[in-house]
């Protein structure tokens, strides 16, 4: 990006940042499902994909609710962008504060028990609600988490990201080339998170049936754990009615003998996720081209 583009991107997000700094709750729930519903009309937070997907994933829904589906959608995605924002106030800690208020954790026994075992953890989440804020407060809780994430451009917008994760106790793993990372924290004994519901080429993905179609999915979650013997745990998020993000931890996943196979693991994590978006439909991220290449299962 242009030095004469990135200025200007600066001050507007950092004014955007401020103003919803001081926004209600309520207010900022209202008022981004209010830009939810424009920009479907607009052809905004690209809603043809999300309605192709749709169609692909969900081809039970009639059209009536799979249009109903996709307004959920927007309205998901135009709080999204009112949530995004907060990452960029220049009030110091401000996002800290926004998450401990408006976030709650649930399940970290099974996070404790599982790293009793003294060989890592490893979760495994899908893009529902607001993911940053699932990050952010198992951060907040003292678990450690480390993420898998890219780096992002230009500069000073990763720098920005980057502390606003730091100052929940959220540290990264960069992609490509996280996995000595991720080796390093779980022989420490450390917590490390993969997002396991977007499309991962070969050969970090592999065929597995999400939504009935035969997709590449990302399998370093099986082959990690069976590598480091790291206990694997389920962990989603979701945006309740009150706006409240409620992020629940779910007991360890037992993989049996699919552990010692790469697809047969991979599907039982790609099963799970497809449970928790079929739970949550409307808050889960329907624009990413998650079915590329897919073929019928």
């Amino acid at each position: 990006m242009s030095v004469l583009l990135s200025v200007p991107l600066w001050f507007t997000l950092a004014a955007l940042g401020l103003a919803v700094s001081f926004l209600p709750r309520k207010t900022e729930l209202c008022l981004g499902r209010r830009l939810g519903r424009l920009s479907l009309v607009v052809g905004g937070f690209k809603g043809r994909i999300a309605a192709r997907n749709i169609k692909l994933a969900m081809p039970e829904l009639d059209p009536i609710q799979a249009r109903r589906l996709l307004e959920l959608n927007a309205e998901h995605m135009g709080l999204l962008f009112f949530e995004y924002a907060h990452l960029f106030s220049p009030i110091p800690s401000h996002f800290r504060r926004y998450v401990a208020k408006n976030a709650v954790l649930t399940g970290t026994e099974h996070w404790q028990r599982a790293r009793q075992k003294g060989k890592g953890v490893i979760f495994f989440c899908p893009h529902i609600g607001f993911w940053e804020m699932m990050a952010a407060s198992a951060g907040l809780a003292g678990l450690e988490p480390v993420v898998v994430t890219k780096v992002l451009k230009p500069a000073w917008l990763d720098k920005k990201i980057t502390a606003c994760r730091s100052s929940t106790g959220v540290t990264a793993a960069y992609h490509p080339g996280s996995i000595a990372t991720l080796l390093r924290a779980l022989r420490k004994g450390g917590t490390v998170c993969f997002m396991n519901d977007q499309y991962a080429r070969p050969p970090m993905g592999i065929p597995a049936t999400f939504f009935g179609q035969r997709v590449d999915t990302l399998s370093a979650v099986v082959s990690l754990a069976k590598r480091t013997g790291a206990a694997v745990l389920p962990a989603y998020g979701y945006r309740d009615p009150s706006g409240v993000n409620r992020v629940v931890i779910e007991p360890e996943l037992e993989f049996g003998t699919a552990l010692e196979d790469a697809r047969a693991g991979t599907q039982l994590v790609a099963a799970h996720v497809e449970g928790w978006i079929r739970r949550y439909p409307g808050q889960w991220l329907w624009i990413h081209r998650r079915f590329k290449n897919a073929v019928p299962a």
